[in-house]
């Protein structure tokens, strides 16, 4: 098998790292920067964000595991203590796969064909810091309303738990094949109208955001922040990739929720 550990950078996540790779080649495994097959992120949530976007191009081949050495690690499954117990079972146990949905964003321009296209793990955010942001809401290829308000956020299940639920968003279970729309600070008077509530859109719904006034925008894809101008829509849906998470034991979903936001930190 062949892997890389991504580190947070600090020095207790750095120091693992450096156990964990010398271990593992001491089990036969292979370094492999280019093209590993596990993906080890040390750190917290931020370290995993980065470690997926740098493998984006690899989703059918890499799969994804996490230390946490933060106060907060959603997405890992394990604790700097277990290092040496995964080591035995990323060397010696065969792993299940359970993939998470993603979200794709289109974003289209005014001027000529530039298309860019991204993948999120957890959500893209749209704000302008012009006043507010102006959209025409399209979904599934009909108008459903005109958003005016600070922004939008849409989220996949697994980023529910993120910054859409700061939001007043719901939490998605990741084996809904969905994204969540979720305003942030809409207007709503006589004049104008927004449904003002999270719209969770299934895998065949498609979102299309149409700027009704020019602005610059600036779109962030999880943790990566892009500033457009002339943008002529942004598209989301359902991603037809998926990130895949190696699992050595069972860590439910609900678990994870439950240990993030409702535990008592002992």
């Amino acid at each position: 098998m062949k892997f890389k550990v991504i580190s947070r950078g600090d020095k207790r996540s750095n120091n693992l790292k450096a156990r964990m790779k010398q271990h593992l080649i001491d089990f036969d495994l292979v370094y492999d920067r280019e093209e590993p097959d596990l993906v080890i992120s040390i750190g917290g949530d931020g370290t995993f964000l980065e470690a997926f976007h740098r493998y984006h191009h690899r989703l059918n081949e890499t799969a994804f595991i996490g230390i946490h050495t933060g106060h907060l690690g959603f997405y890992a499954d394990y604790v700097p203590d277990e290092l040496e117990k995964l080591v035995i079972e990323i060397a010696k146990t065969p792993y299940q796969v359970v993939e998470y949905p993603l979200l794709e964003v289109i974003i289209r321009s005014k001027t000529g064909n530039k298309t860019d296209t991204f993948l999120a793990l957890n959500e893209a955010t749209i704000k302008t810091p012009e006043s507010s942001v102006v959209f025409d809401v399209e979904i599934k290829g009909e108008r459903f309303e005109t958003f005016r308000g600070d922004g939008l956020c849409i989220s996949t299940p697994s980023g529910s738990t993120a910054y859409n639920k700061a939001l007043g968003g719901g939490i998605i279970h990741p084996s809904i094949e969905a994204i969540q729309l979720t305003e942030m600070a809409s207007i709503n008077n006589r004049v104008f109208r927004t449904i003002g509530s999270p719209l969770i859109l299934p895998k065949h719904h498609t979102c299309l955001l149409k700027p009704i006034v020019d602005r610059s925008f600036f779109i962030t894809i999880d943790h990566i922040t892009h500033n457009y101008t002339n943008v002529k829509s942004i598209q989301c849906r359902v991603a037809k990739e998926k990130i895949r998470f190696a699992r050595f034991r069972p860590f439910p979903f609900w678990n994870r929720v439950r240990d993030s936001f409702i535990s008592d930190i002992n």
